[in-house]
């Protein structure tokens, strides 16, 4: 039987990815490992669901440019069907990451995703019959620009009858919007996925399954990303489900809540248990740390 479609919207970027040796040193040279690689959290998401044979359609925006055509091509490579705007005049978004094994700080650039239209996302989802299920890019909402697309593919998959989940996507813009616009915008998704820092703006400073608890009032299902420490799902049925993280020497943690966001959907949409969805996201989250680069290997 074919798994059903998966709708993806939000962003395509370029990612430039330096793999630092050591701390930044100011004013001088410091020694990294530097990939061009495809990146954006909305396209990772969808590139690591087509490696896994979903079928997904991205749904997102670059410019009439090399690198949007680049970005494009490959997610076409990996199984992804495109529904991406080429927009004149205005560049494809590009992010700066400086990675370690320990975290990444990206400088960010958006480009053409915040050109992204609810008349896009409208077009796309009339073009997918099959889809089943919508999963949405925080960053699309959280900047002003892109925001009505956002929130316009929130409500046409509801009015489509999908299911939809939303990644929350940054702790620092979401501390700009704040908590209560947010979970305005995301009230009674299917599924709210969110790191520890992001928890914590929105839920404030609670153990894991607390803030899964307290978000699980504006959202039915919550999973709460906590890295190394594993992660936790919570609903509002009172299911709450803990899982460890897999034992991996991280290289380079950019894109892997984007890996985890892909596995724990291909589970939970083939029906199965939030236990076994936990543990499958798992395991693609430490695939991604275990690489340079956010997407699945060639």
């Amino acid at each position: 039987m074919t798994a059903p479609r998966v709708i993806v919207v939000g962003d395509l970027i370029t990612d430039v990815v330096a793999v630092l040796t050591g701390p930044p040193v100011t004013g001088s040279d410091t020694a990294a490992t530097i990939r061009f690689t495809g990146g954006g959290q909305a396209a990772n998401t969808a590139a690591w669901l087509g490696a896994l044979g979903v079928p997904v359609t991205l749904v997102g925006a670059v410019g009439d440019d090399g690198p949007g055509r680049d970005r494009v091509a490959e997610l076409e490579r990996g199984g992804v069907d495109c529904a991406v705007a080429q927009l004149p005049d205005v560049p494809t978004g590009t992010v700066i990451v400086l990675a370690s094994a320990a975290e990444r700080t990206m400088i960010t650039e958006r480009g053409a995703n915040l050109r992204l239209s609810p008349q896009a996302v409208e077009a796309a989802l009339d073009a997918a019959p099959d889809a089943a299920h919508l999963h949405l890019s925080g960053y699309t909402l959280l900047d002003a620009a892109s925001r009505p697309a956002g929130l316009r593919a929130l409500g046409a998959a509801r009015e489509r009858g999908l299911t939809v989940s939303v990644d929350a996507a940054s702790a620092a813009p979401l501390r700009r919007v704040g908590a209560t616009a947010f979970l305005s915008w995301v009230r009674d998704v299917d599924l709210l996925l969110v790191n520890a820092a992001e928890a914590t703006v929105l839920a404030g400073g609670l153990d894991p399954a607390a803030q899964g608890r307290a978000l699980s009032v504006s959202a039915r299902r919550v999973v709460v990303k906590r890295g190394a420490a594993g992660a936790v799902w919570v609903d509002r049925d009172a299911v709450i489900a803990v899982a460890p993280a897999r034992r991996m020497a991280v290289v380079d943690p950019t894109g892997a809540g984007d890996a985890f966001a892909a596995g724990l959907l291909a589970a939970w949409l083939a029906g199965a248990s939030p236990e076994a969805a936990l543990r499958r996201a798992g395991d693609f989250g430490a695939s991604a740390v275990s690489q340079v680069g956010a997407r699945p290997p060639v």
